[in-house]
């Protein structure tokens, strides 16, 4: 088969890429102009050049293909109104869904985030079937773009497009050269994070997360959501394991109200200085807004099973930063 990958340089699309590869299919990479794709020339993939806003570009782009894996959806970067990122987020991914539409692609699949499901109302670990009872109360940006999309995604293929959702847990590994995740290896290591918002997270090493997402594309259910999971963590655990890893004293915990209160003032000082605040909303909602997740569903009908151990997974990725120069020292 032919399939393309929009947002492979990002951590989730490159791992995707490199699964597609692995497994003998044609590879596609569908990239905005300004993109560093030469990081990725090493796939010998085709590559096509194509802005989400250019519908003929992006049909051109996607003409001709059996599938395709969208990583690009809207992270928020900046201190901005949760109003104005969910604006910014479903207009592109309109025009993402405008063009498979025209160009009459077989296959989509939608990569989407663990908190855009509520927390399971027993304690227990999150499944496919949580849904939130209209918007979150939490006006958080991430959230709530991440909410937005997965909504949209769906509406998508009750509206018969053939879209199916993916939803890795917290990804970890090499290539993540924003870095995205691993900001929290990064600012570990470097002596930046000293304090943890106390929560549960599900932890996956980010080459099963990119086998995974190659598995829904081909197997997946149109309309359904599937959890591809690892290993099921405290982030107390997480942080004081990757501390331990780079030989730095393990971060504190930091009760939620307050770190929303330093969130705010961060906030605050970024629109009278510009200056980026060191905890934004996107970082606290993924330290405080995780839970314990149940991947039964993808290993009963794509036959996902994760198999990389905690320390195999932070082993490679802390070398990865370090070769790449993201840890200082």
């Amino acid at each position: 088969m032919k399939l393309a990958v929009f947002g492979a340089t990002g951590l989730l699309g490159h791992h995707a890429a490199r699964a597609i590869k692995a497994a003998g299919h044609q590879l596609r990479l569908i990239h905005r102009p300004s993109s560093r794709i030469e990081r990725l020339a090493y796939l010998g993939a085709e590559c096509r050049a194509a802005e989400l806003f250019d519908h003929a570009e992006l049909c051109r782009a996607l003409d001709g293909v059996d599938g395709v894996l969208f990583c690009a959806g809207h992270y928020p970067s900046q201190p901005r109104r949760w109003q104005d990122e969910v604006a910014c987020a479903l207009d592109q991914s309109n025009h993402f869904y405008a063009a498979c539409l025209a160009a009459e692609v077989p296959r989509i699949l939608y990569v989407g985030a663990a908190i855009a499901l509520p927390r399971h109302p027993q304690g227990v670990a999150g499944h496919e079937g949580l849904f939130y009872e209209g918007m979150p109360r939490w006006r958080n940006p991430y959230l709530l773009c991440k909410w937005a999309l997965d909504e949209q995604a769906r509406e998508q293929a009750r509206c018969g497009l053939p879209v199916v959702i993916a939803i890795p847990g917290m990804a970890l590994g090499a290539f993540d050269a924003g870095p995205s995740t691993g900001r929290l290896i990064t600012a570990i290591a470097n002596g930046v994070m000293r304090y943890f918002v106390p929560g549960r997270r599900n932890l996956i090493d980010a080459a099963e997360a990119g086998r995974g997402l190659l598995l829904a594309l081909e197997r997946g259910r149109v309309g359904e959501r599937y959890l591809l999971t690892g290993q099921n963590i405290q982030l107390a655990e997480l942080t004081g394991r990757i501390a331990e890893l780079v030989g730095v004293p393990a971060p504190r915990p930091m009760p939620l109200a307050l770190a929303r209160g330093v969130a705010a003032l961060g906030r605050l000082r970024y629109r009278l200085t510009g200056q980026a605040p060191l905890l934004d909303d996107t970082a606290l909602a993924v330290m405080a807004g995780g839970q314990y997740l149940d991947g039964s569903k993808a290993r009963e009908e794509l036959g996902f099973v994760a198999e990389q151990t905690l320390d195999d997974t932070l082993g490679r990725a802390i070398q990865w930063f370090r070769e790449n120069g993201y840890i200082e020292g």
